[in-house]
C-alpha cells in the first residue's frame, strides 16, 4: 500500500527483511506481561501517580534466545496517551516493551524524560532474565515518545543515574520527534508553540559523535505538524557536521503526522534486521 509513498531522503542500500510475520498458532511463542512497576517499590510508596504511571507491558518470545528489544514510548504530547505494543512489532522475532511515563501539567520537565530513562533502565537491567541481549536494545516511540527516546539516547546523564551508558543503546528511531525543544516544555515555560527553542531540553542542543546510531522518519513535510521535517533535516545536518557516522533520515511522502507510522515500522523493522545480519 505505501511502496510508492515512501521517500527514502538517505538509502540503506542492500537491506532486506528478516523478521517475518508469523501465523497466529505461533503467537503461543510469546508471552505478554502487563503493568511492570519500573520505579522502585520505595518511590511508588510515595508517589500515587508514580504508582499509576510508571509502569510498563512487555511481549517476548519463548523460543529464542538474545533476541533483540524495541522499548517504545506513546505519543500524546505529553499530555496524553497509554502504553501499547504495536501490532505491527508482534510476531516479529524480538520482543517490545511498552512503557508509560507521567505527563504534564501534573509534572513538569524533565519528570517524563527521567521516567523514559528509567524503563530504558528496566530494559537494560531486565532483559537478559527474559531470554533478551542487552547489546540489541533500541528505543523509538512516536510524536511525544520520539522525543523521549531522542532525549534518553542523546543525553547521557538520564541513563547515567542507573550506571547505564546511553551510547550502549542499539539505536534510536524517533518517528516524527521534535528536536528542538517540546511545545509542552515550551507551554509550561509560558513560550508560544510557534516560538522554536533550542535548549537543554532539545535533542537538538545535545547533538554529538559518538551517541548511538539514530534513524529520523517524518511525514511528509507538507502534511506533518509545523515544521517537523525541516527540524529533523537540521538534526540530521548537525549530526552529520559534528561527526556522527549513522544518523538516516527518512520523508514518507504522502502521511501525515498519524499516517506516517505503520510505513514508519517497516522501516524499524528493516533497520533491525540489517543490525541482526
Amino acid at each position: 500500500m505505501y511502496k510508492n509513498l515512501i521517500l527514502l531522503v538517505v538509502f540503506l542500500p542492500g537491506v532486506s527483511f528478516v523478521f517475518s510475520a508469523e501465523s497466529s498458532k505461533n503467537q503461543e511463542q510469546y508471552n505478554f506481561e502487563a503493568d511492570i512497576l519500573y520505579r522502585t517499590a520505595a518511590e511508588a510508596d510515595k508517589d500515587d501517580y508514580i504508582q499509576q504511571r510508571c509502569r510498563l507491558d512487555i511481549y517476548y518470545p519463548t523460543k529464542i534466545k538474545d533476541y533483540p528489544t524495541v522499548v517504545w514510548f506513546h505519543g500524546g504530547g505529553i499530555t496524553g496517551g497509554n502504553k501499547s505494543v504495536p501490532e505491527k512489532l508482534k510476531g516479529r522475532g524480538m520482543a517490545v516493551v511498552a512503557a508509560n511515563y507521567r505527563l504534564s501539567p501534573k509534572v513538569k520537565s524533565p519528570v517524563y524524560v527521567e521516567d523514559a530513562a528509567a524503563a530504558v533502565a528496566w530494559t537494560f537491567k531486565a532483559i537478559e532474565k527474559y531470554g533478551g541481549s542487552r547489546d540489541k536494545i533500541y528505543v523509538s516511540g512516536h510524536s511525544a515518545g520520539g522525543y523521549l527516546a531522542s532525549m534518553v539516547g542523546m543525553d547521557k546523564s538520564y541513563l547515567k543515574k542507573y550506571g547505564i551508558d546511553a551510547d550502549d543503546i542499539a539505536a534510536l528511531l524517533p518517528f516524527s520527534g521534535h528536536t528542538i525543544t517540546h511545545f509542552t516544555v515550551r507551554g509550561e515555560r509560558g513560550i508560544p508553540g510557534t516560538r522554536p527553542i533550542i535548549d537543554e531540553m532539545a535533542p537538538l542542543y545535545l547533538v554529538r559523535p559518538d551517541s548511538p546510531p539514530l534513524v529520523l522518519i517524518t511525514g511528509d513535510r507538507e502534511l506533518e505538524l509545523l515544521g517537523r521535517y525541516e527540524e529533523n533535516a537540521y538534526m540530521m545536518r548537525m549530526m552529520k557536521v559534528a561527526g556522527h557516522k549513522e544518523t538516516i533520515l527518512y520523508e514518507l511522502q504522502g502521511s501525515d503526522h498519524g499516517q506516517m507510522v505503520s510505513p514508519a515500522y517497516e522501516i524499524l523493522l528493516r533497520y533491525i534486521s540489517s543490525r541482526e545480519k
